[in-house]
């Protein structure tokens, strides 16, 4: 008597959303291939739970002040073997689509690191990026139990278990528009840094050490990273991930809300 045929290991791609109606059909389109998907709105007030009812099988509703707890609430909705973790903002390409179904059929329970394009408006940026700042590399594909994000406001850490294991074919990342998104995106993420320093997740630092590290941020994403292949955008990179850990901690330390 012949044993059945091994079950083809199911995937979920989770999407965690807010106010994303302008982009969230996008992306979504790009993950017909999962078995299902998952969307988590976080005070949705646009259309964007009119979209995703029209692509997730599973939709959670929800308001939730830190990011990771957000984001696991997505990931402990999946029911599949594999999930996919995908931000609105991003794109699956075909090629890395035909790469992930490929890559779960035989992999052992653990994580794979996927890289990256983040594009600037439609310019692709390949290099520089890093100090909390785009991201080349990450660990979006992972079994079900293998990942869970933590505490933290804005970059939330990161448990990982099992083998880590890493993909050819890169994700499509649209990280800004333009030099205001930019600046716009420096100054909603410090805010949140220096609520978790205010709340001690995170230390103060002396300010001589602060200034160091963020030199030694600049040096990394401009020289060690190749920012500088990518002309001024390199530069303007490497000076926004310098800048936020000055910012938030001078936010945390002068702007703090019993002071008036």
């Amino acid at each position: 008597m012949t044993s059945p045929p091994p079950r083809p290991c199911r995937l979920s791609a989770v999407v965690t959303a807010h106010n994303e109606e302008a982009q969230l059909a996008q992306c979504l389109e790009t993950l017909r291939f999962a078995d299902e998907i998952v969307v988590t709105l976080d005070r949705c007030t646009d259309g964007s739970k009119a979209i995703a009812e029209r692509y997730a099988q599973k939709i959670v509703e929800g308001a939730w002040e830190l990011e990771g707890p957000r984001r696991n609430s997505g990931i402990d909705a999946a029911s599949g073997d594999w999930i996919l973790e995908v931000d609105a903002d991003e794109r699956v390409p075909p090629e890395l689509a035909q790469e992930i179904r490929a890559a779960i059929e035989t992999a052992a329970p653990g994580h794979f690191l996927l890289p990256f394009d983040n594009y600037i408006g439609d310019r692709l940026v390949r290099y520089g990026w890093g100090g909390s700042w785009g991201v080349m590399a990450a660990p979006r594909l992972f079994s079900k139990g293998a990942k869970h994000w933590g505490e933290q406001r804005v970059h939330p850490g990161l448990r990982l278990d099992g083998r880590q294991r890493f993909l050819e074919h890169a994700m499509r990342h649209r990280v800004d528009n333009n030099i205001s998104d930019m600046l716009a995106r420096l100054d909603r993420y410090t805010e949140l840094r220096a609520a978790d320093l205010r709340e001690g997740k995170g230390r103060l630092s002396p300010f001589l050490f602060l200034l160091r590290r963020s030199a030694s941020r600049f040096l990394k994403c401009y020289v060690f990273r190749k920012g500088y292949r990518e002309g001024r955008w390199g530069f303007l990179i490497a000076l926004m991930a310098a800048l936020y850990p000055l910012i938030a901690q001078l936010k945390a330390e002068l702007e703090r809300p019993d002071k008036g």
